[in-house]
């Protein structure tokens, strides 16, 4: 028997590797692993990989620096499919790292990813896809991205998959997609309104609250909005409302309840239904602080909407429930409720509701006195404190910055056309608080403070109340402001605090021309408007008006007035105004001083200005170097050694109708004519007001209807000074004219009795004539030496000043000017004219009767007055004689 041979084995094949069962242990073998051929080992290298990533941000920071997401964002396009998934899965975990984000985003990842979202992938790739594309769509850039590469779809149609996961990251991508307008309207035509709303019913509270987030933002298109209600969504979210168990579901349900109903219209399908209710309930019953709030935010919403949903409301008793909220701790519940307060007290009758809200006190209260007098009085009397009024009150001094603003804009409404609630404001003692909150630097505070105020200030004895309060130095901030909203506000409390005296003198005397000027330099329209119209108010007072055109008012309105695009009837307003103040600057701006433009001692002449000139004061005039040119015409009949502007003053107080006539009226001229009483009022003293003032509509003769029209218009101007400058004994620039004196008194004992207009007028003009140097005859005017006299006039006083009782050789417009201002003192109504070439002249009214209708109304026209030719002569306006009259 042989022996046994033992039996080899083939050998292996020279090209096969034999298998390596490793194990590693650090983060960057497997990291290199990444880099291999072999399915298997990519696979489980990523699968490490998703491991190591998931137990925290660091370990996926160490990944990227060990260069691990370069072929993971790779390998997520691989034809493996289990490679694939793990791919993603890895890539998906390390993508809640920010570095990571950046690095992704510019890797491009972003089309490859929506690629895989294809409903044949497998569902941990949809799960981790969605969950890489959630954390890239914080970025602003990759939601940009996302919508250009149509992702959109695809994730609305994950929203149905069967996988929680997957639902969930889709559904925050959706969200962080749709704050964009763009998306938004893209998920309302790719129909996701229903499918958002079949999510609410999901038994996972994390995907139903991010489908009522996003649903939150979906609808805050109008057309979204109408989906909705076709999709029954109302429906749906009074299920998720009246389940209790969804407690924390019930804010973003009320917000998503707060967008649809916007229109107003859906309101009483839902109450009808019970669903008001239901929705009023978180207002009135106490909840979580955030659910509370939306609750505020939607009553406003509705109450935003329409009259009708706002009475709904008021019949529901709304304003107990929001006054409850405002003693709920948390700023926002209070910002809220202050919000939907304003919103809903745009009825009238929550207006009487807010304020009834209260009772009786009997404790001591502090009872406001008259305007005038705006002290305080602790006065034990049982008085009615008004709830609601004063809660809104009491927040207007609340630390949160918001809730100020807040109740400034509530107690706004409340007060806007209601005198009984401006008045509960006044009584809570809200005036102070408010005044105080025009210098709160906190947005929109002193914006909402200034409006109630302005609501307040239409009565004059709450007025008195502001302005004791300091209002309008408080008010210098909000002119100087840069937010539009607040100098919109500021300028309307100006404009109406400045209807009083005492508004304007306050305003000035702390400095608030200066920014009411520079705001007509305002680009923005309404700020510019209602600054003019606050200077058309301030100018009432002759100091304020020579301020502001000291500052520069007059210039700015008129190159406002010369825009076509800038031009308004406020600005137009302003410029009159300011012109109506001071004569002497209208008459050499516009050559006219119309019936009602009575002139005053310091009234003066400095010729016509020509286009941008400044005109001068009479005091910069007459320090000038004697020249050639034309001369300036000082009116004055007031003697230096009469009374002391302090004793006018007191003379004033002593008795506001008291005035001081400068020449000596008959008591028949002065019974007959009181016109001249108003314009020959005492004028050394300013602090003239509305009281005291009188009125030139009330001296109207009674023969002619022809004074109807200009009464009409001294009506409106009625309280207004007509004062060209400041007087004050002892300036040197303003001589006293004593033989102008005698002329006034003159016209007042030989003109002023006479009983007929025409008879006057005449008078009047011989009068003049005779001062000025006689008639002169048409063909003889080239011998009339008035040039000679004046160049004389002007070396005797060594001045460019000359008063007009000096001139007794005048021309044209001397002998105009001086029959203005001669009548001006004893009542006789009539204008001033300037022409060209050194002409002007008088308009005078004379009623004209029809001799064949003797009992026909005499109707006035207007008549020129001859002064140098045939002196007394009445030349209608218009006629071939009156025209000669006007023109070389």
């Amino acid at each position: 028997m042989g022996k046994k041979v033992k039996k080899e084995t083939e050998p292996l094949s020279k090209d096969v590797f034999d298998p390596l069962p490793i194990e590693s242990k650090k983060a960057a073998t497997v990291v290199l692993l990444l880099s291999s051929p072999e399915e298997e080992v990519l696979a489980k290298a990523c699968e490490a990989i998703h491991k190591f990533a998931e137990k925290g941000d660091e370990n996926r920071s160490s990944l990227l620096g060990l260069g691990a997401v370069e072929p993971l964002s790779r390998l997520i396009s691989h034809e493996d499919r289990q490679v694939r998934r793990n791919a993603f899965m890895a890539l998906g975990v390390m993508a809640a790292n920010s570095d990571v984000k950046r690095l992704l985003k510019k890797l491009d990842v972003i089309p490859s990813i929506i690629g895989k979202l294809s409903p044949e992938e497998d569902v941990l790739v949809h799960e981790f896809a969605t969950l890489c594309l959630a954390s890239l769509s914080v970025n602003f850039s990759c939601k940009v991205q996302i919508s250009e590469q149509e992702g959109l779809a695809p994730l609305l149609q994950l929203l149905s998959s069967p996988d929680p996961d997957v639902q969930k990251n889709s559904l925050e991508c959706i969200f962080h997609l749709v704050q964009d307008l763009q998306s938004r309207v893209a998920v309302r035509d790719l129909n996701g309104v229903p499918v958002l709303l079949e999510l609410l019913r999901s038994e996972f509270p994390i995907i139903q609250q991010l489908a009522l987030r996003t649903l939150a933002m979906v609808t805050m298109d109008r057309g979204a909005q109408v989906t909705f209600k076709e999709e029954q969504g109302f429906d749906r979210l009074l299920e998720v409302l009246r389940n209790r168990e969804f407690c924390d579901l019930h804010g973003e349900a009320l917000r998503v309840f707060s967008n649809c109903l916007e229109d107003g219209d859906s309101l009483q399908p839902i109450r009808e239904a019970g669903g008001l209710q239901t929705l009023l309930r978180f207002v009135s019953t106490p909840a979580r602080s955030d659910v509370q709030t939306q609750a505020a935010r939607l009553v406003c919403r509705v109450a935003q909407s329409s009259e009708n949903c706002r009475r709904l409301l008021h019949e529901q008793d709304i304003e107990k429930s929001l006054l409850d909220l405002l003693s709920v701790e948390g700023d926002g519940v209070g910002v809220a409720a202050c919000l939907a307060i304003a919103a809903v007290g745009l009825n009238l009758a929550s207006k009487d509701a807010f304020r009834n809200l209260g009772g009786m006190s009997t404790g001591p209260t502090r009872a406001h006195t008259h305007a005038c007098t705006p002290k305080h009085t602790d006065l034990t009397l049982p008085s009615y404190v008004p709830g609601g009024v004063r809660v809104l009150v009491q927040l207007l001094d609340s630390e949160g910055g918001e809730v100020r603003p807040a109740a400034a804009q509530a107690l706004f409404t409340l007060t806007q056309g209601s005198q009984l609630n401006a008045d509960a404001v006044c009584e809570a003692e809200g005036v102070e608080s408010l005044v105080r909150q025009l210098c709160d630097l906190f947005p929109g505070a002193a914006a909402h403070a200034a409006a109630v105020l302005t609501n307040m200030a239409e009565q004059e004895v709450l007025r008195g109340c502001i302005l004791s309060h300091g209002a309008m130095a408080a008010l210098l901030e909000p002119l100087r402001s840069a937010d539009v909203h607040t100098l919109v506000r500021a300028t309307q409390l100006v404009s109406v605090l400045a209807c009083d005296a005492v508004g304007r003198a306050d305003l000035r005397n702390a400095g608030g021309l200066a920014p009411l000027v520079k705001l007509l330099r305002s680009n923005h329209k309404d700020v510019r408007r209602n600054a003019c119209w606050a200077i058309s108010v301030c100018a009432n007072d002759e100091l304020n008006a020579i301020e502001m055109c000291n500052l520069g008012a007059l210039d700015l309105l008129q190159e406002i007035n010369c825009s076509v695009n800038r031009r308004s009837t406020f600005s137009e307003t302003a410029h009159q105004r300011l012109l109506n103040s001071n004569l002497s600057l209208k008459y050499s701006l516009t050559n006219t001083l119309a019936f009602n433009d009575i002139t005053a001692d310091g009234f003066y002449d400095p010729g016509q200005a020509r286009a941008g000139q400044r005109v001068l004061t009479l005091e910069d005039l007459s320090k000038q170097p004697v020249h050639q040119r034309r001369p300036v015409i000082a009116i004055n009949a007031k003697p230096h050694d009469t009374v002391s502007v302090d004793q006018s003053e007191e003379r004033q107080q002593d008795s506001p109708a008291e005035t001081h006539i400068t020449s000596v009226l008959s008591s028949k001229g002065a019974s007959r004519t009181p016109r001249c009483v108003c314009v020959c009022v005492r004028l050394s003293s300013l602090s003239i007001n509305r009281t005291s003032s009188l009125s030139l509509s009330s001296c109207s003769r009674g023969k002619s209807k022809g004074w109807n029209e200009d009464e009409k218009r001294m009506e409106e101007d009625e309280g207004k000074p007509r004062l060209d400058v400041t007087l004050a004994t002892g300036r040197p620039w303003l001589p006293y004219d004593a033989a102008f004196h005698a002329l006034v008194n003159e016209a007042t004992k030989n003109i002023l009795p006479l009983l007929e207009e025409r008879e006057q007028y005449s008078a009047l003009a011989r009068l003049v004539s005779e001062a000025m140097g006689g008639p002169v005859a048409e063909d003889r005017q080239h011998d009339f030496p008035w040039e000679l006299h004046l160049g004389e006039l002007r070396q005797e006083l060594q001045s460019n000043v000359v008063p007009i009782g000096r001139i007794h050789k005048g021309t044209y417009y001397h002998r105009a000017l001086l029959y203005k201002v001669l009548a001006d003192r004893i009542g006789v109504s009539c204008s001033l004219v300037r022409g060209e070439y050194d002409r002007a002249w008088n308009e005078v009214l004379v009623c004209v009767g029809m001799p064949q209708f003797p009992t026909c109304q005499p109707q006035p026209r207007t008549h020129l007055v001859d002064l140098i030719h045939q002196p007394g002569r009445l030349l209608r306006a218009n006629t071939p004689q009156a025209i000669r009259y006007q023109t070389i």
